[in-house]
């Protein structure tokens, strides 16, 4: 078991860190904003589908899909959402980053169903969110449905090389949609040179106010 150690970032919300590869779960320049930016603001916001069915790779701390699940409240948008994790976190790890009283103290239930809510089983969270948590191996892993948008939100391509290889991305093209978009907080040239040899109409965009200066958005033609 890999040691966890909660840091805060610079826009006030928590992430996790793991020493032993010294990689963290969200940007220290800002977990909420890098999440809101390239997540809901650069991917989810973007479709005109209805509903919406996702598809995200590293569920981690579930902050995506709590900014998700809040977003259908708001918007009234019904949302499929599929996540992928080989190695899921526990509430005892999660509890102490305190998302819902940061960001809505309101839906602090809801935020823990997204954690404790059974893995490989699909589960309606609300009437316009459902949930179905694959613990699994992204490069073993053989789709089933198609989605309109992804998250993908990996490790770092240098702490998991594996899972940003062309071969991943190609997969991952075949099961989206017809103008399905891809969002990523990563930026480095082959990545997106990569995105587009499988298939994407990659796009270079700005992100996340005091965060990283770029972000990657993919769609399929």
């Amino acid at each position: 078991m890999k040691r966890l150690i909660k840091e805060m970032t610079a826009d006030g919300s928590a992430t996790l860190y793991i020493p032993e590869i010294d990689e963290h779960y969200h940007s220290i320049k800002g977990a909420l904003e890098e999440a809101r930016h390239v997540y809901i603001e650069t991917a989810l916001h973007q479709s005109n589908s209805c509903p919406v069915r996702i598809l995200e790779i590293g569920f981690g701390t579930g902050l995506n899909a709590f900014l998700t699940l809040l977003d259908t409240i708001k918007r009234q948008i019904p949302v499929i959402y599929t996540t992928l994790e080989l190695f899921p976190l526990v509430w005892d790890e999660i509890e102490p980053l305190q998302y819902p009283e940061t960001i809505a103290p309101e839906y602090n239930r809801l935020f823990r169903q997204l954690h404790e809510t059974e893995w490989n089983k699909t589960t309606a969270i609300t009437p316009g969110f459902t949930l179905l948590k694959i613990q699994t191996d992204l490069t073993q892993h053989t789709f089933k449905k198609q989605y309109d948008v992804v998250y993908f939100d990996a490790f770092a391509p240098e702490k998991q090389p594996e899972l940003w290889e062309e071969a991943i991305f190609s997969k991952i093209a075949a099961t989206m949609s017809p103008g399905g978009i891809l969002s990523t907080y990563c930026a480095k040239g082959e990545v997106r040179r990569r995105l587009q040899r499988s298939g994407f109409i990659v796009e270079r965009l700005s992100g996340p106010l005091n965060g990283k200066r770029e972000i990657l958005r993919g769609r399929i033609a």
